[in-house]
């Protein structure tokens, strides 16, 4: 089955409320209305919004349920991916979403207030800034695991009361072996802190074929 950008949100998230299909169905124009004006997101994905990258996003949403009262940051946000469809998703956690560059933060700021967000913090300012612990750190490919891993492996408070442990959970492409042992070696955790889970198991389309999820506990030090 092939998924157009008119995603159906509703066939893949079954639960979601009125208001929440009503906030993700306004995401490609506002998203789209704020690139004409700020580059936030490729060019060439303007026509691929849903699919590439609202869609991308709640690929975290199939992999782990965000408690009420969790606290999440969005290390390298961009524009508000994964951050604001997530916060769209769950709407009793709260979300930080953080970046360096001042006007992608202007385009957060306006998104999660057209969508009436309550649950979202803005942030402009680099990562390792932020002055505090979170339970999960989310972010869509920013740069290398290891780099990524090692700027925000501070901001993660250890243990938690979800299913899965606290830790990082990046959405990432291709081989990631390499990637995955550096991380480990920098991090003076075990391997078995990690998992990785392929997006393709829960998105048909092919666009997610080499996407997957890394999920790194930070109960797994060594």
């Amino acid at each position: 089955m092939a998924v157009a950008d008119t995603v159906c949100f509703k066939e893949f998230f079954p639960a979601l409320t009125e208001q929440q299909s009503a906030q993700l169905s306004q995401l490609a124009a506002l998203y789209a209305e704020w690139n004409s004006r700020i580059n936030v997101i490729s060019r060439k994905d303007t026509g691929q919004i849903n699919l590439h990258h609202v869609l991308h996003s709640l690929a975290i949403a199939k992999f782990i349920r965000f408690l009420p009262g969790a606290e999440v940051l969005d290390a390298g946000t961009g524009g508000g991916f994964p951050g604001i469809p997530l916060a769209i998703l769950f709407p009793q956690t709260h979300f930080t979403l953080a970046d360096s560059i001042g006007k992608k933060i202007t385009v957060v700021k306006a998104v999660a207030g057209a969508l009436g967000l309550q649950n979202v913090t803005a942030v402009h300012a680099r990562v390792e800034t932020v002055p505090r612990e979170f339970d999960f750190v989310v972010s869509r490919a920013v740069t290398a695991l290891p780099a990524f891993a090692g700027w925000v492996w501070d901001k993660i408070r250890a243990g938690g009361a979800h299913e899965l442990p606290n830790g990082i959970i990046y959405l990432k492409g291709g081989a990631l072996s390499d990637e995955i042992a550096a991380a480990v070696s920098r991090l003076s955790i075990t391997p078995a802190a990690v998992t990785v889970a392929p997006v393709s198991q829960w998105f048909p389309d092919a666009f997610f074929a080499e996407k997957k999820i890394v999920h790194v506990r930070k109960s797994y030090e060594l």
